[in-house]
């Protein structure tokens, strides 16, 4: 027997786990899903697992930028809360101190991004300019974020939204939830931006390595501010489509998204050491997380499970992150 070969199909195999092994385990969910229970597979059910993917979704291709940067954002959670009280305010028919409420539905969800925008811009500023470590910068925000939800919204939820607003998260076109479009026009974006533009590659370049990035002449604090300016955005728009679907704007909306949506950067591949990792491993994760806990809905499993099972996905996906580190 020839060493050396065996030696090299067993590393080969273990690369062909590492590259697609988070594919390969979504099919796997989906086929198991498919034998034992009879509502997985029907069309309805398969909507409604992309509709409740796509906040989380769009969470983590946010995320996504953050983590390649090294970085770390855990106020996205408040920021959806934030963005879709703020949002929901101009565009309530109920009592409003907005003047002139509710304003077109446009207008409100510009209002909710720049909310978003700015949240993330402000973590951004102390991580890149001032050095703060991303944890403890986005910890600040996370609580921040929350009591000007609570202060903004006196504690209340802002109902009776208008119904132009509820599109974006109750709408449908050709049968399709207008989340789902939302979710892949994010990820068409984000794909497009970091593997066809100057601005990825830089992104990527800063997270491999900040000193080389930062010798080589790229603006490292501008992209860094930036990544975080993105991942506010993207939890805003979150937030709205929350809103939006439930039809009132809570101020208790979001608590621990934040932890989904590192859990779908991280298990679609994405290196917390920052650099290496894609949008199309994120959705993908995403995409298991969302079939994970609708299978264990549809079984009958309690929800204190499904944080059980999330968190062992985390530690396995970490791991394999290690793993792939070392042997490069």
């Amino acid at each position: 027997m020839d060493v050396t070969k065996t030696g090299a199909g067993g590393q080969g195999a273990v690369q062909l786990i590492q590259k697609y092994g988070i594919i390969l385990a979504l099919l796997l969910c989906c086929a198991v899903l498919t034998v034992i229970s009879d509502n997985f597979l029907t069309m309805r059910n398969i909507l409604n697992v992309l509709r409740q993917t796509s906040i989380n979704g769009i969470l983590a291709i946010g995320m996504t930028f953050v983590i390649l940067t090294r970085g770390i954002d855990l106020s996205v959670g408040s920021v959806v809360a934030l963005a879709g009280v703020v949002a929901a305010s101009f565009a309530t028919t109920s009592a409003s101190f907005i003047p002139g409420a509710p304003w077109p539905a446009a207008a409100a969800i510009l209002i909710g991004v720049l909310v978003g925008m700015a949240c993330g811009g402000v973590s951004g500023v102390f991580v890149s300019r001032f050095g703060v470590p991303a944890f403890v910068a986005t910890l600040g925000m996370l609580s921040a974020a929350r009591g000007l939800t609570l202060l903004y919204s006196g504690g209340r939820p802002i109902p009776a939204l208008t119904p132009e607003f509820r599109w974006i998260g109750t709408g449908s076109a050709f049968g399709i939830p207008i989340p789902i479009f939302l979710l892949l026009g994010v990820f068409v974006v984000a794909h497009l931006v970091l593997t066809q533009t100057r601005f990825g590659r830089h992104v990527y370049a800063v997270g491999g390595n900040p000193h080389a990035a930062k010798v080589s002449g790229l603006p490292v604090m501008r992209i860094r501010l930036m990544v975080y300016v993105i991942s506010g955005a993207l939890a805003a728009l979150a937030g709205m489509i929350l809103a939006a679907r439930t039809g009132s704007a809570l101020p208790q909306a979001g608590t621990a998204y934040e932890l989904d949506a590192i859990a779908a950067v991280v298990i679609g591949g994405t290196s917390l050491a920052g650099g290496v990792g894609r949008v199309s491993g994120t959705l993908i994760g995403a995409l298991l997380i969302g079939v994970v806990n609708n299978g264990l809905d549809l079984l009958g499993v309690e929800s204190y499970y499904q944080q059980v099972i999330k968190g062992a996905l985390i530690v396995a996906a970490v791991m394999l992150d290690r793993s792939r580190n070392k042997q490069e």
